[in-house]
């Protein structure tokens, strides 16, 4: 049995919506089906679905009544039995160096008197590229000691329509749909290109802890008929579920991150305390098979700098060690504080001897220029201020 099929509840049947449904979410096969029970035929419920994936997803449309190449009549049935929705904008902070977050707010239609749910979503603008940052689910379970967001409890999985709306509404804030405006504040990169190139899931919660919901959105947003993201410009950041990594590269095929942070087991058991249950070597072992890895593709290790904790000589050592034989770079993080933390982060010497260590054994090590830290946008820092729901609430939504 998937691991998903225990531990994926929002992915379980739901009930249906008592008002319109939002068809952003929804898969090409899904969308033509519910243009059927409009009664439309087969064949022209496929071809008005298609109609419709481009307006949502290439022009960024929510408004039916500007699908002009769809016949009015049509148009008004459309208007009275689906949606195309975008989250709330709680809040929209700009750092001083360009980085920009959202504060969104869901609201379940499913069930309309459920308190909505919030996440943040991060954007990190450079001169010719755009990386946002999407979250996976309402704070995370895994508890990390030196992650902010570990402090959260979980609330509950997102939605694929929720993951994507993310990813929706920082296109249409960055001017990124046709006839959209680039902002004049912040950093956003200038001609033709996009304004978001590339999408990491390494936002609230952890990706593979809400597998099927993850994969659904992100197939959605590398078709090349819609969002047209390249799945090589797609990361996706695990702390280690280990029976979920070879599906992901098998079913969803992009590039792949592990949240690492420690060379030895009884340290990464207090940093990341799912290796409890997947040690670092069986995390390695499917890494090393992990479906497309190549010189090309290769796995992206993060480690955060702790100083006195992870940082010597002897860990940059222990760490080239561990990951000989897997096409890998090494992303060294310092450490972004936060309050309550009980971390300090490495000094700058330290971090470049140990990153010197991991790139004469022939690894790229990339120091992480932290963004965003003046707004809490950076690396670790994420958390909203939702609440776990009341029992009675969870279970409602899991129905």
């Amino acid at each position: 049995m998937s691991l998903a099929l225990n531990i994926d509840h929002a992915t379980a049947p739901r009930p249906t919506p008592s008002g319109p449904l939002d068809l952003v979410g929804l898969d090409k096969r899904e969308l033509a089906g519910h243009l059927g029970q409009l009664g439309l035929s087969e064949r022209d419920a496929r071809m008005r679905a298609s109609q419709l994936w481009n307006w949502i997803y290439v022009n960024g449309v929510r408004d039916f009544s500007a699908m002009t190449n769809i016949a009015k009549g049509l148009r008004a049935d459309l208007e009275q039995a689906f949606t195309i929705n975008r989250p709330e904008i709680v809040s929209e902070q700009v750092s001083v160096d360009g980085t920009r977050k959202w504060l969104f707010r869901f609201r379940d239609p499913v069930h309309p008197n459920m308190p909505p749910v919030e996440v943040e979503t991060v954007y990190i603008p450079e001169s010719d590229r755009g990386t946002l940052c999407v979250s996976s689910q309402v704070g995370c379970t895994l508890t990390c000691s030196f992650c902010h967001t570990g402090t959260q409890k979980l609330v509950r999985n997102l939605t694929a329509g929720e993951v994507l709306a993310q990813v929706m509404m920082a296109r249409e804030r960055l001017g990124d749909f046709p006839g959209g405006v680039r902002p004049t504040d912040g950093l956003v990169p200038s001609g033709d290109t996009r304004a978001i190139t590339n999408i990491v899931m390494m936002g609230m919660g952890e990706p593979l802890y809400n597998y099927d919901n993850v994969k659904k959105a992100l197939l959605i947003a590398s078709d090349g008929e819609g969002l047209s993201l390249s799945k090589r410009r797609i990361t996706l950041s695990t702390s280690g579920v280990v029976p979920q990594i070879e599906p992901t590269g098998r079913e969803i095929g992009v590039m792949l991150a592990i949240s690492l942070h420690a060379v030895r087991d009884d340290l990464r058991d207090v940093l990341v305390p799912i290796n409890k249950k997947w040690p670092i070597e069986q995390l390695l072992d499917v890494c090393r098979t992990y479906p497309g890895v190549s010189n090309a593709r290769r796995i992206t290790f993060e480690y955060v700098m702790l100083k006195d904790i992870n940082d010597s000589d002897a860990d940059a050592r222990e760490l080239v060690r561990l990951l000989a034989k897997i096409p890998a770079k090494i992303n060294l993080i310092p450490f972004n504080p936060w309050p309550g933390s009980n971390y300090v982060c490495s000094d700058w010497d330290r971090i470049e001897a140990f990153a010197d260590i991991v790139n004469r054994a022939g690894y790229a090590s990339p120091v992480r220029t932290p963004r965003g830290r003046d707004i809490f946008a950076a690396c670790g820092q994420l958390k909203s201020e939702s609440e776990r729901l009341r029992k009675k609430d969870r279970e409602a939504f899991m129905l």
